[in-house]
């Protein structure tokens, strides 16, 4: 069991105008605790040995009010470049500079609260009881005009997570290794450098005789030193199902935005007709703001929770129906969290299926027990994804619009191939900014826009248009492939509070590295350079990251230890692959292809490749060409060297392991077909041999399809090239 100590920070005027940060950090709290305990120049010792046990504790945890962004104003006040001025200080005036201030108002009733855990004991029980004396002594925080007063308490472990979860506001937890807010904290020898500061700033200036002449010299005092924190105040995710009497009551996939807003406006009627309002009139214009969005400002949107129908997804035959609901709830929403969660818990609907209204059985809002459909959309437990594709298309703005043609005179207004693809880019932008203005940082490294859905179980975009506000020349569905991996949910472009612009992550198989390539393959570009020039690149690359001193394992090399080629027959290293008709570079690791789980051993080598793949942008390949590649993702349920398929013909060349003395070389092809099926634990096929030639040094070389009684799934690499991307088969069906 640990003890709490809790600060509770009450402002005098709901105004807080300290810089660029909010909640107010740790270490600002820290500095004003001092202040208000110094007298002159000097603390007590007792004070002095509290404030060092308070340094020592890990970062407190901390609820705030939510806060809004005031009016800025510039003030100008004088720099510390005494230096343009000959030092100066009579010139002061001179070298003025505006600082730009901005206040936060929040809720003046609602305090800041600080919670530092600590382990009992007579020492830190002292300590504890020290600070909340000194809490007493606060008298602003912030800027001078932010005026407050502080209460400490020390309380028990289950009293103080209740008292911090129940505050209201925002909670705000370090989070030492992930992201979020960056927050100052102190750390041991922090009272000492306040005092180093404070001595130093009384001896800023200091005069000089130079002959008959004084000047006053001007030195910056010495930073206070402080460690950054991160604190991760994540978005609270509640996840509804729409259910009737008979079960779920799921609704078409294109109504989603009249489903949106039918659902937002019953939340919004059911909150402000409770005693939530009564309370406060001014509560109606919050709801509004938060719900709606009416008359709310660019740095409000921060603030507003989301409304997410989700279709169900997660396998190629699931159809795309809405059963699920997410409502999103920020961490800076001005209406707490349970508040938003009795708005939208037990609320009962009334949508039609084909005007968006339910119909007469009627369905309701259940908050729900399973929530693994959200991992199918990249929240919570899922890993950030590379590749995100759009569920429900994404509203662009007016100027990525396609042009409309009249459905009277089609062939007249026709477009041609050069249009489309001006129409394309200007969508292809618009997508950028989308991805920019819904807050993710990370940016796009392909984009690939298209009217009809990726799904086969999806909507056109057509099917969404809601006139007059989403015109269907303004929706598309978009792909992008990120620098790097991001988590969900991710939603787009203007209709995104409203269902539209949806997207779900495209999984990466383990063992699986894609290449697409962009610009510089030559005509006559042969697979098998490409794809030896592919695998020297991977092994300089892995040398670079190991170290040039380290020895690379047979995973990569396909080599023993003595230098020998690998003769176990186990095909325990990589393969690589050139997809021609795709232009396409692939790197598979043994597990993938040989259709097992990976080792343990074969999981930390593809640590080391993901990291040696970083930034690899180039391959020269010879008369091949100098290729530009980019990475990409390979969607495993429909990609055609992945997906199930009871029919596969050759995409390369199939080279026999061993020339069986069989009555012709075709019989000989289809013998060692069979057998390499057979060792590679496939169900026996149905073997159309295609064409075959026979290669001085190589052998017997073909080109044959294979028909299973049932569908296997890819990659199929087979044959004695199979390591080089020989024998590669692709789906024909």
């Amino acid at each position: 069991m640990v003890n709490t100590l809790l600060i509770s920070v009450h402002f005098h005027d709901g105004r807080y105008h300290g810089s660029g940060e909010w909640p107010p950090s740790p270490a600002r709290l820290l500095q004003a605790l001092v202040a208000g305990a110094a007298r002159g120049d000097s603390l007590t010792d007792d004070d002095v040995l509290a404030f060092n046990w308070l340094e020592s504790l890990t970062a407190p945890a901390i609820a705030a009010p939510s806060a809004f962004a005031g009016q800025s104003f510039k003030n100008f006040v004088p720099n510390n470049d005494l230096d343009a001025v000959g030092g100066d200080p009579a010139r002061i005036g001179e070298i003025r500079a505006g600082k730009i201030i901005r206040s936060r108002t929040f809720d003046a009733a609602v305090p800041v609260l600080y919670g530092w855990t600590f382990e009992p004991g007579a020492d830190a029980e002292r300590h504890a009881r020290a600070i909340c004396g000194i809490a007493n002594n606060l008298y602003q925080l912030g800027r001078g005009v932010d005026m407050a007063w502080a209460t400490g308490e020390v309380a028990d472990e289950c009293e103080a997570t209740s008292r911090l979860c129940g505050h209201g506001g925002v909670l705000w937890r370090p989070n030492e290794s992930g992201d979020g807010t960056s927050l100052s904290c102190p750390r041991p020898g922090s009272l000492a450098s306040l005092a180093k500061r404070f001595v130093a700033m009384g001896g800023r200036f200091r005069t000089v005789s130079t002959g008959r002449k004084n000047s006053q010299l001007f030195a910056q005092s010495p930073k206070p030193d402080f460690r950054q924190v991160r604190y991760n105040s994540p978005s609270l995710f509640l996840l509804f199902e729409i259910r009737n009497d008979d079960g779920f009551a799921p609704q078409p996939l294109e109504r989603a935005v009249a489903l949106t807003e039918r659902i937002r406006d019953l939340a919004v009627k059911r909150l402000t007709d409770s005693a939530w309002r009564r309370d406060d009139p001014k509560r109606q214009s919050r709801a509004d703001k938060v719900f709606v969005g009416r008359d709310s400002q660019e740095a409000d949107k921060a603030q507003r929770i989301r409304i997410v129908p989700l279709p169900s997804t997660g396998h190629a035959q699931t159809d795309h129906a809405i059963r699920r609901v997410l409502v999103t709830v920020p961490p800076d929403c001005p209406v707490a969290s349970g508040d938003v969660a009795w708005a939208f818990s037990g609320l009962a609907l009334d949508i039609d299926s084909e005007t968006g209204e339910i119909p007469d059985n009627g369905a309701e809002l259940v908050r729900a027990g399973d929530r693994t459909m959200l991992t199918h959309y990249g929240v919570e437990a899922a890993a950030p994804a590379w590749l995100w594709r759009t569920v429900t298309p994404a509203a662009l703005p007016e100027r990525a619009a396609r042009r409309r043609i009249d459905p009277q005179r089609m062939r007249e207004e026709a477009k041609g191939g050069a249009e489309r693809l001006r129409e394309n880019a200007a969508a292809e932008r618009a997508v950028i900014q989308a991805v920019r203005h819904a807050g993710i940082a990370t940016p796009a490294q392909t984009i690939r826009v298209q009217r009809e859905p990726f799904d086969a179980k999806g909507q056109r975009a057509e099917a969404f248009a809601t006139a007059p506000r989403f015109a269907k020349e303004r929706l598309w569905h978009a792909e992008i492939n990120f620098g790097k991996p991001v988590g969900g949910p991710v939603l787009i472009g203007d209709g995104r509070y409203l269902g539209l612009g949806l997207m779900a992550p495209v999984r990466r198989a383990e063992g699986v590295f894609a290449f697409e390539i962009a610009d510089g393959l030559a005509d006559c570009a042969q697979h098998l350079e490409i794809t030896r020039a592919l695998r020297r690149a991977v092994m300089s690359r892995v040398q670079a990251q190991l170290g040039p001193r380290a020895t690379l394992p047979l995973f990569f090399t396909g080599h023993a230890a003595d230098g020998a080629p690998a003769r176990s027959g186990g095909h325990e290293h990589l393969a690589f692959a050139f997809d021609a008709p795709r232009r396409r570079l692939i790197i598979l690791s043994p597990h993938v292809f040989q259709n097992r789980d990976a080792t343990g051993n074969e999981r930390r080598w593809l640590t080391d490749l993901e990291l040696a793949l970083e930034n690899f942008s180039e391959l020269r390949a010879g008369r091949s060409g100098r290729l530009s590649i980019a990475p990409c993702v390979l969607d495993q349920d429909y990609d055609p060297l992945f997906a199930k398929s009871s029919s596969w013909v050759s995409l390369t060349p199939y080279r026999v392991t061993r020339h069986a003395k069989l009555r012709d070389a075709a019989a000989a092809v289809e013998s060692d077909i069979l057998s390499e099926c057979r060792r590679h634990g496939l169900p026996r096929p149905e073997v159309k041999i295609d064409q075959v030639t026979g290669k001085p040094g190589a052998g017997l070389i073909g080109h044959v399809t294979l028909r299973f009684h049932s569908a296997v799934s890819g990659p199929l690499l087979l044959g004695r090239d199979r390591h080089f991307g020989g024998g590669l088969f692709t789906a024909a069906n």
